[in-house]
């Protein structure tokens, strides 16, 4: 099937990612080219190995892209997923966090884990409302649920929390929130020393990776609840 390039939403050091027009609607593929950065396109194809695995095994959750074909080798084509990067949603759902950790706990129940939810631009407000997620090139699949699980799960729903309370804060919404999970020892480590050193790497990553609502930007306005998905919404992109 012929693919239309209609334009390409990220590209940085590991190759781009390109919305594309297909004769049954609209798809997501990931270029995994690399760059000049020596070694970036073995990265760059070990990434979206990843990707792909996790995807495969969330197959049919809602709320998460399905693989739709892998045209080449480096290269993988999802459904597309209509909405808003959560740090550009001008509405919101107020029950939306609700929903999101309900969709991060379905993910952890088949054994996946995102390990990548701290950028919003990884967390969708879909046009109806309900939470999406993309990006899974850092995500783990676990066939044992283990020590290591755990933590990864934990990690999740920490940074989960974290939008919440960030959101919550910027819209003045007075409702105590339950403690948030700690912080994993890996964790503590990468805030010290790695995430520094992250920052300047800019090359790494893309103009809207780290994108994130400041206290500055207009902020959304609440909408009506959502409530939790339907039993007939399961495999809905």
């Amino acid at each position: 099937m012929q693919h239309e390039t209609i334009r390409v939403l990220k590209q940085d050091a590991l190759g781009r990612v390109e919305l594309v027009g297909r004769a049954d609607g609209l798809a997501v593929r990931r270029v995994a080219a690399g760059g000049r950065l020596p070694g970036s396109r073995l990265v760059a194809r070990l990434l979206l190995a990843r990707e792909r695995r996790a995807l495969r095994a969330l197959e049919g959750l809602a709320g998460v892209a399905r693989v739709l074909a892998s045209e080449t080798p480096g290269v993988l084509l999802r459904s597309y997923l209509p909405g808003s990067a959560l740090c550009r949603a001008r509405v919101l759902p107020r029950d939306f966090f609700e929903r999101l950790e309900e969709l991060v706990r379905a993910l952890h129940e088949r054994g996946v884990c995102h390990n990548d939810l701290h950028k919003e631009a990884n967390v969708l407000v879909g046009e109806d409302g309900h939470p999406g997620l993309v990006d899974f090139q850092l995500a783990s699949v676990h066939a044992r649920r283990g020590r290591t699980f755990a933590v990864r799960a934990r990690e999740d729903l920490r940074h989960v929390w974290k939008h919440r309370a960030h959101y919550y804060r910027g819209l003045g919404v007075a409702e105590a929130l339950p403690p948030a999970p700690p912080r994993s020892a890996l964790a503590e480590a990468w805030r010290r020393l790695g995430k520094p050193v992250y920052r300047r790497l800019a090359f790494l990553r893309g103009p809207d990776g780290e994108a994130r609502r400041g206290p500055q930007d207009p902020w959304p306005s609440w909408s009506e609840p959502v409530g939790p998905r339907g039993a007939g919404e399961a495999g809905r992109p």
